[in-house]
């Protein structure tokens, strides 16, 4: 079965760094693109970050120059640092494996999804 589960959610103050991590089983990542996105209360889920099975690396204006993906292929994980933390990336964070990397951060590009971690981000 294909599994994908996150880690490295938590209460962070504003400023402060997180780095989240997305552990596949059941399947090879590195044969799929790999994206991370959030869903906020009341708001719809939103691509943040991608990085395809080439490792080139798509982010949301909105985080761009705070997050970083990156994958190790040997341990069948993608990562997600995020610097710089601000209130509105308070978020509940999915990484999903796809491959359609016509629209890299759509949701509907990806096939499989993890169950999420929250990050809260508050002084």
């Amino acid at each position: 079965q294909v599994h994908l589960v996150e880690s490295g959610g938590g209460l962070v103050q504003p400023g402060g760094s997180l780095r989240l991590s997305c552990v596949a089983s059941g399947f090879t990542l590195n044969y799929y693109m790999i994206g991370w996105f959030r869903q906020a209360p009341g708001k719809e889920r939103e691509g943040v970050s991608c990085t395809s099975r080439s490792d080139r690396r798509v982010y949301a204006d909105s985080v761009k120059g705070r997050f970083t993906i990156s994958r190790d292929n040997a341990k069948n994980t993608v990562y997600l640092q995020m610097n710089n933390l601000k209130l509105e990336d308070t978020a509940v964070y999915y990484c999903a494996a796809g491959d359609n990397y016509d629209f890299p951060l759509s949701p509907g590009a990806y096939n499989y999804w993890g169950l999420g971690t929250q990050v809260t981000v508050s002084s």
